[in-house]
């Protein structure tokens, strides 16, 4: 037993008091809803959403309210923690599994998640269904700990830069930001995921040959539709280039809390999407990232200003050229880790309401070019999708006219995308509700 859990049940039985008895299946989602816009946002401020600090924090705590649920009623298998407890109270068991998690990674913000968790429990509730389910929720959070424990979320690996090839990552300081000699995220393709066997379980197919027609059509595609300034991109392609611009983590998140509100998903099932979501998420990105460092694949900056030297008669250089993003990121482009993010997402979605399903996504606001740019507000703030699956194509390809990446980028994500989601579900099955 923690000792913050220890003092905290002292307080509990120093106080006690009757509770009323409700079932999990009658609970609303509202502590769910709550600890993830909180977690989310407390992530943003430390981190910017550039480490996969918060993504791995806000996963492991649906996790541990996951499990915690399940130890009560039974209704989803477990993910980690095998206690039951079936007398335990469901708000007491999910409010100290979330608040144990949060205050694990982020124990600076301890008064604010320890203010959300009592307003949700009370500090007057002392029977014994309270008591057990603090038991239980703690239980299951320290055990999402241990398992999580070495996962290699923040390992730093080396990055060997290779001579100025055809088809081989290079560094464009002025167009990037970074610090010369500078690539992010080399070691998150060696994290362990949640439902991966391994970070390169999913390995992409090769991307076309530089001297390919393929390659010469994709080249010629995000050259025309990705600058800056394009006559040939339409102003609804411009709208969902820079309305997909969001992390996954952040426009995902937002849009299941809107989808679980509007379809009035009680507690369990809506934990068990939020697990799923991020789950699909950070293994994403992991997968991804193995696959781009593995490959790495030149990004359309690079490859349109260097065209001259990659051996393709079909190709056209500008020296030029800047994207509709105005930034390029430092790392490898094959595949598209947006695409895959996005992807993986949609298809927790898919599995918790089923793919064919109208809804209506919000973006109220992205940032003007790379991270720490500036934010903008967008016009209109949404879009609108008959299916999840084609959310996640839309998503994808709005890398292309972004200009930060080639179709065989964005179609190799979002096709790895599906298979981790899938993957997903796999380890945390359940229902559809609709």
């Amino acid at each position: 037993m923690s000792i913050r859990y220890s003092t905290y049940l002292a307080v509990i039985l120093l106080f006690g008091a009757g509770a009323v008895e409700t079932s999990a299946a009658e609970l609303d989602a509202t502590p769910a809803m709550q600890w993830n816009e909180t977690v989310l946002r407390v992530a943003e401020g430390e981190d910017g959403f550039l480490t996969l600090r918060g993504l791995r924090t806000v996963t492991m705590m649906h996790l541990a309210m996951h499990d915690a649920l399940t130890g009560i009623d039974g209704r989803f298998r477990e993910y980690a923690y095998t206690g039951r407890i079936p007398q335990a109270d469901p708000i007491a068991a999910v409010s100290q599994a979330a608040y144990v998690i949060a205050v694990d990674q982020y124990p600076q913000h301890e008064k604010e998640f320890a203010l959300l968790r009592d307003r949700r429990i009370g500090t007057s509730s002392g029977d014994e269904k309270w008591r057990a389910g603090l038991e239980l929720g703690n239980a299951a959070a320290q055990k999402i700990l241990e398992d999580r424990d070495g996962d290699g979320w923040d390992t730093e690996a080396e990055y060997h830069w290779h001579p100025m090839a055809p088809g081989v990552y290079a560094e464009f300081n002025e167009h990037s930001g970074t610090p010369e000699g500078f690539v992010f995220g080399a070691g998150w393709g060696k994290a362990r995921g949640f439902a991966l066997e391994s970070a390169d379980q999913f390995r992409s197919p090769p991307p076309p040959g530089i001297e390919s027609d393929e390659y010469a059509e994709a080249f010629d595609e995000v050259r025309k539709l990705g600058r800056f300034q394009s006559l040939s991109r339409t102003p609804d392609q411009t709208h969902l280039a820079l309305w997909w611009k969001d992390f996954a983590e952040n426009s995902h998140n937002r849009l299941a809390r809107d989808l679980i509100a509007k379809e009035e998903l009680d507690l369990a099932t809506a934990n068990r999407l939020f697990a799923l979501l991020n789950m699909a998420i950070f293994d994403a990105y992991v997968s991804s990232f193995n696959n781009k460092f593995f490959y790495n694949h030149w990004r359309p900056y690079t490859a349109i200003r260097w065209a001259a030297n990659d051996n393709n008669p079909k190709t056209m250089p500008e020296e030029t050229w800047t994207n509709l993003h105005r930034h390029t990121y430092a790392f490898p482009s094959y595949p598209s880790a947006h695409g895959t993010a996005c992807a993986a997402a949609m298809s927790a979605f898919a599995d918790v309401l089923g793919d064919d399903y109208r809804f209506t996504m919000r973006t109220p606001m992205v940032d003007v070019a790379g991270p720490f740019s500036g934010k903008i507000e967008m016009h209109p703030a949404t879009r609108n999708f008959g299916r999840f699956s084609d959310a996640a194509m839309e998503c994808a390809l709005s890398r292309v006219y972004l200009g930060i990446h080639f179709r065989y980028d964005s179609t190799a994500g979002y096709e790895l995308g599906r298979k981790i989601g899938a993957n997903v579900v796999r380890r945390l099955p359940g229902e559809t509700v609709r």
